[in-house]
């Protein structure tokens, strides 16, 4: 990083402007723009987010302050409240889409070495889920979710390694979770873990059909006849391990081949939990300690919830909501990207709270968390973010 520029700036630069426009070009965005091109609009909302600015409101206050540096900060000008507001309402969300899973495509592959939580588990993981935002119906009244409320939900797929996004898709509140893995593109041989409201046998019977494992929570309800069973150690908590044919003609229909029954009793909590899967390699703790894994997704949806704007929407619209989340979700990957190009052994929480508050600094950010590294004796994390950041 270049001495004598602002933080912000040094941040920014390492942003790609040619992919960036590339994706401009590609829904001609810049068309008959005057004021705020899609640069300037990234720039000032990316800094609202670093920031942690609460609204538009506050992002145009925070730059028309500082009018005569904003060349310095790489940002070409300030601009009003309702001007950033109209670009977010009528700018192509996909621009900023597209930009973000350049963004996916570019980092995931920096952190493709880092070790997952699983010991023995060679396998890469993924966890599907998704996050729900309240929002009000009478204002956003596209955002229909359950019991006349309105919600917005942002699916997400998060790799194990390194806890990187690879997916992501926002939609309202009342699309079904079990839609997006329609939209999913699979990795062969990885293991998808997920919830039971993924619970279809069809898609999962495409699963396992395109060389991919799952490992999904069963429902209560489930119809089976066990045509196999397994020696299991009861003091570990497991309770059987089977092999199933389903009952229920439909299901039958859809996944006509045997799946695996573990059920699991979890003393800590004292709840009862049943697997389905269509791995019969692995051992029946692996399959629970994978299903464990999938709180890591719950820990990125609350970081994510915390430390980037996303609970307070900048824009009623659905195109405005799109490009908040979108660029929240950039801000994150841009951070990463930072963290693994400087090999910092800082969290992504810890990164993200010192370029907030030193945007203004011209120290060279290398610089800037050396020294925080060397005041705090910060020890090595191999994870983007822990229990202890949140």
């Amino acid at each position: 990083m270049n001495s004598g520029k602002y933080v912000f700036s040094q941040v920014l630069s390492i942003v790609n402007r040619y992919e960036f426009q590339k994706c401009v070009n590609r829904y001609n965005g810049d068309y008959r723009t005057r004021e705020l091109n899609c640069w300037n609009q990234f720039a000032q909302l990316f800094f609202g987010q670093l920031t942690a600015r609460n609204g538009l409101r506050d992002i145009c206050l925070c730059l028309n302050a500082h009018k005569n540096q904003l060349y310095h900060l790489g940002i070409k000008q300030s601009v009003n409240q309702s001007t950033l507001s109209r670009a977010n309402e009528n700018r192509d969300w996909r621009i900023y889409a597209d930009f973000g899973s350049y963004l996916i495509n570019l980092v995931r592959p920096l952190y493709n070495e880092n070790h997952t939580s699983l010991s023995g588990i060679d396998n890469d993981v993924f966890i599907l889920d998704s996050t729900t935002i309240s929002v009000s119906i009478i204002l956003m009244d596209w955002a229909h979710g359950k019991y006349s409320k309105g919600a917005v939900k942002m699916h997400t797929l998060l790799n194990l390694r390194g806890n990187i996004p690879t997916f992501i898709h926002i939609t309202d509140g009342k699309y079904h979770d079990v839609n997006a893995l329609d939209e999913i593109e699979v990795v062969p041989s990885a293991i998808y873990v997920m919830d039971k409201a993924y619970i279809d046998f069809e898609r999962l019977f495409r699963m396992k059909q395109s060389n991919v494992f799952f490992v999904v929570r069963a429902k209560s309800n489930l119809k089976f006849k066990a045509v196999a069973s397994r020696k299991i150690d009861k003091s570990k908590g497991l309770r059987c391990d089977q092999s199933i044919k389903l009952l229920v003609p439909k299901s039958r229909k859809q996944y006509p081949e045997k799946i695996r029954r573990v059920k699991y009793y979890d003393s800590e909590k004292d709840t009862t939990l049943v697997f389905l899967s269509n791995e019969f390699d692995m051992d029946a703790l692996e399959i629970t300690t994978v299903y464990k894994s999938r709180w890591q997704i719950e820990i990125f949806f609350k970081w994510i919830k915390q430390n980037l704007q996303v609970k307070t929407l900048w824009g009623h619209s659905e195109n405005a909501v799109k490009i908040q989340l979108w660029i929240a979700i950039s801000t994150y990957l841009i951070v990463a990207y930072l963290k693994h190009q400087m090999k910092s052994p800082l969290s992504v929480y810890e990164i993200t709270q010192i370029l907030g508050v030193s945007s203004f600094s011209k120290t060279p950010v290398n610089e800037l968390l050396k020294e925080y590294k060397a005041n705090q004796n910060i020890k090595e994390q191999l994870n983007l973010f822990n229990n202890s950041d949140l």
